[in-house]
């Protein structure tokens, strides 16, 4: 019985063992893949450490990361220990009620600890950035440091620093010479909690940051938002360092020890000391060199040397190379930070938050002009206009490019597996095809309202932009007849690997991650029916609080360029607006892809408007949808 018991513990070891690492293992294999997929093994290469080691944004990351770490480990420690000292020697009132107060960031949700300290520095008009998270870094690490230390103190002798003092000690002697030695486990322990809370931290960074400084935390986000297996190496480098350290905490000491002969407590505490010690400086060593690679990466010797601009656009939206060219072209540096969506830029636009250039969707734009938050662009600065396609100009959100120049732009449509589709049954169909019971269970929906509802007004003969109640209604219960009996999976990017995979018959994407799928898996097609679709389009507008619109100017021009464009077009995957990009690109990258040049002169497609209370109803109604799917599953 008690070998089966055994047995039983030593199962349910392994499986807890291979459930905690196997998903590591996996990710540091396709590290080193040559494909963008990050489920398909495609080959052996170190492309994306390359990336990695190329990108300003990582090698910054990792600088921010580590600097904040040591600095907030190092100060929380010393006021950590020097508080649980003197709250020992405070009278019980006053120990509890610090107590207390020390205890709750502990238990609230780190949530509410991130957004008390952002409101807090937005109070007090403190620029986020560096300086902010490094703060909040140290308020949140302080609580660990004490909750280590205080039970070391509490185990000493209340005498000892007095006796010390009876026999000549000063009281800074009794302090470091007497007290610190006897609670240093408990100080180092809280030290290691305090950098590993540290370095690991992404929900407060998130809230406190801004003016584009981000940490390891932050950038493994965004870079998670689209297909980036840069992401698998960033993440196999850290890991690899945290085996480093733990190997030099512990396995060194053990190397040592094993070789003396004495078993005394005094030598094996020092040899772990020395194992953290080195464990500390392989820390400190490797946030200098990220430091040093930062302070050497050079910029060239523009006109706009010196000067800053700074962006704010999609996450995984601009190719690897297109900043570091246009810092070496101008001398100036870029600071990007990313959103997630329209209406989280729209909040920090509107709140007064300075950019140089933004990078909105149509609707977007259209509402940020009615609200004058755009300032018209001197088109005296700007030498791109003629590069772009006449498709992707004037469109009616600004229909004389007074505020905007295009970005990326392209259509949705159907993603579908010709090895399980028939391609008369979308022609047929159209949108109508996520009805079609012969791929019930086999179909992706795409997370978002505004495409959802195109889709369900496309197939029911309506404009997208409709404020028809009634049309509204009936493009819901269309929705909700889908997912109720079709039993869709709602995603967002991750279709595009899964796609690319062949995972499931068809799904509602855009046409740049269509051709990507289509690049990576020769059974894929991509169809837009003949009742229309969203001819979308991102662009760069000037904020109106611009405190560098010549820069601003320059960037639109650089990125609009045959080599800025070209680059970003090349790696993000979706359309050029630049005329010689998309039409060399459609014949070598894209060459056979019908996703990747948008379609333009059907009078069915159309180009989304704002409208507030059209949006809220939508957003309403989009909610009750996927509240009726999650209950279906």
């Amino acid at each position: 019985m008690k070998k089966e018991r055994r047995l039983f513990g030593k199962g349910l070891m392994t499986l807890m063992i291979l459930f905690f690492y196997l998903p590591i293992i996996f990710m540091i294999v396709f590290s080193f893949n040559e494909s963008k997929s990050l489920t398909n093994f495609t080959g052996f290469s170190l492309k994306w450490y390359t990336h990695m080691l190329e990108s300003n944004d990582m090698v910054s990351s990792l600088y921010t990361t580590f600097s904040v770490a040591i600095i907030a480990t190092i100060v929380s420690t010393i006021i950590g220990t020097i508080t649980a000292i003197g709250l020992s020697k405070s009278r019980k009132v006053v120990r509890e009620i610090v107590t207390q107060v020390n205890d709750l960031p502990l238990m609230n949700p780190e949530i509410v600890t991130a957004i008390g300290l952002m409101l807090l520095f937005i109070t007090f008009q403190i620029e986020k950035g560096y300086i902010t998270m490094l703060l909040a870094h140290i308020a949140f690490c302080i609580p660990y440091v004490m909750l280590s230390v205080m039970p070391k103190i509490k185990s000493l002798d209340p005498n000892l620093a007095d006796a010390a003092m009876d026999l000549g000690a000063t009281p800074w002697q009794a302090l470091t010479k007497v007290m610190v030695p006897q609670i240093m486990p408990g100080i180092i322990s809280g030290a290691l909690i305090a950098f590993t809370m540290s370095f690991d931290d992404f929900i407060i960074s998130y809230f406190v940051t801004g003016r584009g400084v981000k940490n390891l935390s932050i950038m493994v986000y965004t870079m998670s938002k689209r297909v980036n297996p840069s992401i698998n190496a960033i993440s196999t480098l850290v890991v690899v360092l945290i085996t480093i350290v733990l190997l030099i905490v512990n396995v060194l000491p053990m190397i040592r020890n094993s070789k003396k002969e004495k078993a005394e407590k005094q030598p094996v505490q020092k040899s772990r000391r020395k194992g953290s010690l080195l464990a500390l400086l392989l820390v400190v060593v490797v946030a200098g060199a990220s430091f040093f690679g930062l302070q050497h990466m050079q910029n060239g010797a523009g006109k706009f040397k010196g000067q800053t601009l700074h962006v704010y656009n999609w996450g995984e939206y601009t190719g690897q190379e297109v900043i570091p060219m246009f810092e070496k072209q101008t001398g100036a540096k870029v600071v990007m930070e990313n959103f997630e969506s329209n209406e989280q830029m729209y909040i920090k636009v509107a709140n007064g938050d300075s950019y140089d250039v933004i990078v909105p969707s149509d609707y977007m734009i259209e509402r940020l002009i009615s609200e004058d938050l755009l300032q018209k662009l001197d088109k005296s600065k700007l030498n791109c206009m003629d590069l772009l396609s006449d498709g992707v100009k004037g469109l009616p959100y600004d229909p004389n490019n007074d505020y905007s120049v295009p970005y990326f732009w392209g259509t949705v449509g159907i993603v579908y597996d010709k090895t399980k589709v028939d391609i008369k049954d979308l022609e047929k169909e159209g949108f109508n095809i996520f009805l079609d019971t012969k791929y019930k269970g086999d179909i992706y929906l795409y997370d978002s309202e505004r495409d959802s509802f195109m889709m369900a007004l496309k197939a029911l003969g309506y404009s997208m932009n409709t404020k028809n109640e009634n049309e509204l209604q009936e493009a819901y219960e269309w929705l909700v007849q889908c997912v109720e009996t079709m039993e869709p999976e709602i995603v967002t990017d991750e279709i595009i690997d899964n796609m690319a995979q062949g995972r499931k018959a068809l799904g509602l994407i855009y046409s740049g991650d269509a051709a990507y799928v289509m690049s990576e898996n020769e059974n894929m097609g991509f169809y837009m029916p003949e009742t229309g679709t969203n001819l979308w389009s991102d662009a760069m507008v000037i904020p109106k609080n611009a405190k560098n619109p010549e820069l601003a100017h320059e960037f639109i021009n650089f990125v609009s360029s045959y080599e800025g464009a070209m680059n970003n077009s090349s790696e993000v995957g979706y359309t050029s607006p630049n005329k010689q990009v998309m039409e060399e690109l459609s014949k070598s990258d894209y060459e056979g892809i019908n996703a990747y040049i948008p379609r333009t002169g059907n009078k069915n497609d159309e180009v989304f408007k704002y409208d507030g209370e059209i949006k809220k109803v939508i957003s309403s109604l989009f909610s009750k949808v996927k509240v009726i799917a999650s209950n279906a599953e």
